[in-house]
């Protein structure tokens, strides 16, 4: 039986082909973000090009990969913006082009590894450029890869998308820093839910607007600072929501479970901040014949954080019913301001009214959702908002 079972092993080795097709990572570029920009030829390229090294394109866009050389043996061959120069972090290659896959190919032209998606995390657009064109056109390539993660994260930049690839902090790699600025969420409601290529696809898809974290650079440094809204008709870049109006709308989808509300007391005028605990939202569709109408109910509980109170009034059961007054009536008006954009001034809707209509009044929303953002320019909102301070911090008062 021994003798049985040692040769029938023997002849099962014949058929394991093992990793066949399998590519070692130390043989590749792993890039982890991507950042598109308009058009504009570094000057390799443009030295290339003039020794004859083009090839037939438009120049339509730029496209940035960030890559992280490998740990140990041979460094990446830097021919481009890079790292710190004490230890190279990152590497940013770009080249000029009207096709993402073409660019991509042509990177084998100039790169003895050639470049492998798995691992992206960060795609970096630039408000220009998706003014021009549509986040559709730009990401199709993007989505149709299946090398490329769907968790991969999407955001906007105010500047040049390489700019937000960048960074003058040794060792530090500019998309692990945006992806871990994500997770910040839980300490300020002014970070939108972290938009990935999936999530985004599937607003594409359904034509709805939709709003992308927006990125600020300024001397190598990166801040998260309000978003870009994006028109669900176009797909294109319309405007921006900043960071008030970001607070507005967590407080209308009740994703403010962290952050800070700063309001004036009543009658003296002094400094007053209110530490979110948690929020409870509800988006209320009314509908009479044809007209609709929508009612949020907000109900938050914190803690009071600050009162620059002097000498510091004692918390009575009247002063903190002030201040929770003071308090629903500051959330209150950051509701009222980014409807007024949503409503007015951009004419989107990206909040989730369509959905809520859509589960209660089915029939309703089949009528209104192809033109869904205009008839929403014209729906009366109503609000109705509640604070309760639960505690006070250590004060001794």
């Amino acid at each position: 039986m021994r003798r049985q079972l040692t040769l029938l092993s023997t002849a099962l080795l014949v058929f394991v082909s093992g990793c066949w097709s399998s590519k070692e990572i130390e043989d590749l570029s792993v890039y982890v973000g991507l950042g598109l920009d308009v058009a504009e030829e570094t000057k390799l390229e443009q030295d290339i090009n003039k020794q004859g090294g083009h090839y037939p394109k438009n120049n339509v866009f730029t496209a940035t990969v960030q890559i992280v050389p490998r740990v140990g043996g041979k460094q990446e061959n830097q021919s481009s913006s890079s790292g710190s120069s004490g230890g190279q972090t990152f590497l940013n290659e770009q080249l000029t082009g009207d096709s993402l896959f073409q660019i991509f190919r042509q990177f084998a032209l100039r790169r003895d590894r050639p470049l492998i998606g798995h691992h992206l995390k960060v795609i970096v657009v630039s408000q220009e450029l998706s003014k021009k064109y549509s986040m559709e056109q730009l990401l199709d390539f993007v989505l149709r890869d299946n090398d490329i993660r769907p968790s991969s994260l999407v955001l906007v930049s105010k500047g040049r998308a390489l700019d937000a690839l960048s960074s003058k902090e040794p060792g530090e790699i500019p998309v692990f820093y945006l992806r871990g600025l994500v997770n910040n969420a839980y300490r300020t409601n002014k970070i939108l839910p972290p938009v990935s290529l999936a999530k985004l696809d599937g607003k594409m898809q359904s034509g709805s607007s939709f709003l992308l974290q927006n990125v600020l650079t300024a001397d190598g440094e990166h801040k998260f600072s309000g978003a870009g809204v994006y028109k669900g008709k176009t797909k294109k870049w319309i405007g921006t929501l900043n960071q008030v109006d970001l607070q507005g709308l967590s407080w209308i989808t009740g994703e403010a479970k962290g952050g800070a509300l700063k309001s004036y007391a009543p009658k003296k005028g002094h400094t007053i901040v209110y530490e979110i605990k948690s929020t409870k939202s509800k988006i209320v569709p009314k509908v009479h014949g044809d007209d609709i109408s929508f009612h949020v109910k907000v109900e938050s509980e914190g803690q009071l954080m600050e009162d620059w109170s002097s000498p510091e009034i004692p918390a009575t059961e009247e002063y903190i019913d002030e201040l929770e007054a003071q308090f629903a009536s500051a959330a209150k008006e950051q509701m009222q301001q980014v409807m007024n954009k949503m409503q007015h001034t951009y004419r989107v809707e990206v909040a989730g009214f369509g959905e809520q209509l859509r589960i209660k009044y089915p029939k309703v929303w089949k009528k209104v959702k192809k033109n869904w953002d205009e008839t929403f320019s014209q729906i009366p909102v109503t609000y109705d908002v509640k604070m309760k301070i639960t505690d006070y911090g250590s004060s001794t008062d």
